[in-house]
């Protein structure tokens, strides 16, 4: 069945397979709550709901006696991290540049469990991060790779830009090894953090997390954070790009997932105008798509307050009187950094959303300053 599951999997465009118990990580229930007590999980109130069975598989189905961890590579073809070298241009994380890797591979899972299912006569379930469970650290215990200073899952054949998926099933499998921790006293990736949002080594504290913030938070980003996140309008990719073991990456063998060269670096003028139709098309199939345009676009003009160029005031000032609170005070915010002076004097008389008049506010006081561009800042973009 082992043997099966390799040879089908190989041919589906699976690059790394391995078992794992489902009680593999006995210490996985205390990490999980002590994360959770800490508020390290944000606005992500989800984490928590189910934690038991985020924690515990058995507690999640009760028939599962192994688990098979799959990984897709999806290396990059160059440096990911150029787009910030473009302030003029929006960065997307890797992985948000291709189709939704969730649909790819939950298909995938779909086929390669049911043809284990009817060979070996057992049940199976599959997920690819849309249920609780607590993929990196299963997939370490089976053997993949190990969790890095940075919480991802690092391989030593594949870096750490493994996609990953489960499938839970009821027959017995032998379970593989897992593997050693090689981060040695390696912290690159701590210290590329824009945001130190790593309190110590193999922690994350995902409201420091830009990942978190451009994705997954809902309303107006913290001024601490903002310009930090530079022009990163989707994702991030600095603690990932800069692992060592990134040498032995390679690119995705799946067509369906293969990179799109206008989400690479598009232009803040171009993202700046879509609305919700042209936001819908632009990012359909993409995981751009599920931050809905007014997150994105909250994210847009922030890179666009952070550009230091002055041709993209047109594009906040024009998002002013955008129908969403969030874009109409980040446009305020963006305008304020690269023409104070195309500001009007105060908010419109029918403002009355205090996020947005938190941002007049703060946008007319003494200490509103306009951004530094990011070849001044003293570091590199990352």
């Amino acid at each position: 069945m082992r043997r099966f599951l390799e040879t089908r999997a190989r041919s589906q465009g699976f690059d790394a397979l391995a078992v794992t118990r489902p009680d593999a990580v006995p210490d996985l229930p205390g990490r999980l709550a002590a994360w959770l007590a800490q508020g390290r999980h944000a606005g992500m109130a989800w984490m928590g709901e189910r934690a038991a069975e985020r924690a515990a598989p058995a507690a999640l189905w009760p028939a599962v006696r192994s688990i098979v961890m799959l990984g897709v590579s999806c290396g990059p073809a160059g440096d990911p991290l150029a787009a910030l070298r473009e302030p003029a241009r929006g960065a997307i994380a890797l992985y948000a540049r291709r189709r939704d890797y969730h649909d790819v591979i939950k298909g995938k899972l779909k086929e390669l469990g049911g043809a284990f299912a009817a060979r070996a006569g057992a049940e199976v379930k599959v997920f690819v991060d849309t249920a609780p469970v607590m993929e990196k650290p299963l997939a370490a215990a089976a053997g993949l790779g190990w969790q890095g200073k940075h919480t991802v899952l690092v391989s030593r054949d594949f870096g750490n830009w493994l996609l990953l998926g489960a499938i839970y099933t009821s027959a017995e499998l032998p379970a593989d090894t897992p593997a050693a921790d090689r981060c040695g006293s390696c912290r690159r990736c701590l210290d590329a953090c824009p945001t130190a949002a790593f309190p110590a080594p193999y922690q994350l504290d995902a409201a420091r997390c830009l990942a978190y913030l451009t994705i997954e938070h809902p309303g107006p980003i913290a001024p601490e954070f903002r310009e930090p996140l530079g022009n990163r309008i989707f994702g991030c990719d600095d603690c990932l790009a800069v692992c060592p073991w990134n040498k032995f990456a390679a690119e995705t063998r799946e067509a369906r997932l293969a990179t799109r060269d206008d989400l690479a670096a598009p232009p803040l003028a171009a993202l700046a105008r879509l609305d919700e139709a042209a936001f819908r098309a632009r990012f359909a199939g993409t995981p751009v798509k599920r931050a809905g345009r007014e997150r994105f676009l909250r994210n847009v003009l922030i890179a666009i307050g952070n550009s230091g160029e002055p041709a993209l005031a047109e594009e906040a000032a024009r998002l002013l009187g955008d129908p969403a609170p969030l874009v109409r005070g980040m446009a305020v915010w963006a305008l304020a950094r690269l023409a104070p002076e195309r500001l009007p004097a105060g908010a419109p008389a029918g403002e009355a959303d205090p996020d947005v008049l938190a941002e007049w506010a703060a946008a007319k006081s003494p200490g509103a300053r306009a951004p530094v561009p990011l070849a001044e800042r003293g570091r590199r973009p990352a």
